[in-house]
């Protein structure tokens, strides 16, 4: 019959499977995920370790409704060693998945404001990011070595999308911004904690007291979220903010701070430096020493030399190097609180006091020079060592004789 297909049975065997084939082939691809992407900031909280604030990335797939929060500030408090290795900066952070719900609470019972940026990114940017961030979730990839300045969760989102981006990703940072050490950024957020900064600053060495270069500046979430604002995409079409809207989700009430505090180390120091420069004046009148309470100041300066000596040279913060604080909380000062105690006419105390003299003139002079940027709380302290220590160089002997014909 014309017009029949009568192929042999093998020929039509092969003419169907060609034709099931091309029909597959002809069928539309199901459209791929698509995603909407955020930068998450959170306001900083009351205690030290939320000081800071927090970023973190929101990844809406927009098919399946799944809202999830890819955070890199997370940590295992179930590490062996945990207390030890936080110190020692040998406790690995990692990237942790959450929902959008279980993240937000949190900030929410604690009345921390949240904003979010949602990004204008092309669903082939936005899909580059998901596969860059489920990589990074990866069992072997999620954990890093954090680092407060250079490795952090805001660290990381700014170098995801260096990476994803490329040149195409313009940050535009302002020419006009003010100059600002690492330290200086740091004051801005702990100064109403005053106990808390100095803490941080008798921790943290000279390496911190140089200039930040504007990328740098983005470990602060805050600058983060501003640099997210300038920046730019420049692709095929016409340039085009990174940034598409911003909403907030969370804003309470700022936080207010009270005025001087009675218990800050600036008041309690200038007391104790007046209690001190008062003894001072009253046993130069009555040629008494009083050396206990040098033996009580030098073994306190002593023990926190020894926590700075442990910080710099046995942990792995690169933050607590080259740390001269060391200049007057000088670990040999045990040594000279024990010989005051136990034979104060010995020639070595003599030589100890006067090595504190040297050591806390050094310590003015670098503090002067701006080579390194002490707590200004301290300078009670280094005027008190620099009392008593003159005052013992100059008149140990001769009160101690004195004292003895009595």
């Amino acid at each position: 019959m014309k017009g029949s297909l009568c192929f042999p049975l093998s020929k039509r065997v092969l003419f169907f499977g060609l034709m099931l084939i091309f029909g597959l082939l002809a069928v539309p691809e199901s459209p791929a995920q698509q995603y909407k992407i955020s930068l998450l900031t959170c306001d900083p909280g009351d205690e030290l370790y939320s000081t800071f604030g927090h970023s973190a990335l929101r990844v809406r797939e927009m098919d399946s409704g799944r809202d999830l929060v890819f955070n890199y500030g997370t940590f295992d408090f179930n590490t062996s060693f945990f207390y030890l290795k936080f110190i020692r900066r040998t406790l690995d952070y990692q990237l942790s998945l959450t929902t959008t719900e279980n993240f937000l609470y949190e900030y929410n019972y604690f009345k921390r404001s949240v904003r979010e940026q949602e990004l204008a990114l092309s669903q082939d940017q936005a899909r580059a990011v998901v596969a860059f961030l489920q990589e990074n979730y990866r069992p072997e990839n999620r954990k890093y070595r954090y680092d407060f300045f250079f490795d952090n969760c805001s660290t990381r989102i700014r170098d995801l999308f260096e990476a994803v981006l490329g040149p195409s990703l313009q940050w535009n940072h302002t020419g006009s911004a003010p100059e600002k050490s690492f330290r200086d950024m740091i004051d801005e957020y702990v100064y109403p904690m005053p106990w808390s900064d100095l803490g941080i600053d008798l921790a943290l060495g000279a390496v911190i007291d140089r200039t930040a270069r504007e990328e740098e500046k983005l470990f602060l979430p805050d600058y983060l979220e501003a640099a997210f604002d300038r920046a730019t995409l420049i692709g095929d079409g016409p340039e085009q903010t990174l940034v598409g809207q911003t909403k907030t989700i969370y804003d309470f009430p700022e936080r207010v701070h009270s005025g001087f505090d009675f218990s800050s180390p600036y008041l309690v120091f200038w007391t104790l430096a007046i209690f001190v420069g008062a003894i001072t004046f009253f046993g130069f009148r009555k040629k008494r020493l009083y050396i206990g309470v040098d033996a009580g100041i030098f073994t306190v300066f002593g023990l926190l030399g020894l926590l700075l000596v442990f910080l710099w040279f046995f942990t792995e913060h690169p933050q607590t190097k080259n740390n001269w604080n060391l200049f007057w909380a000088f670990p040999l000062h045990l040594l000279l609180a024990w010989r005051l105690v136990k034979n104060p006419l010995s020639p070595m105390v003599k030589k100890f006091l006067l090595g504190a003299m040297i050591l806390i003139d050094l310590a003015l002079v670098i503090w002067i020079l701006g080579l390194q940027s002490f707590h200004p709380s301290i300078l009670p302290l280094l005027l008190l060592v620099l009392l008593r220590t003159n005052f013992l160089y100059y008149n140990l002997n001769a009160f101690n004789n004195l004292n003895k014909r009595r």
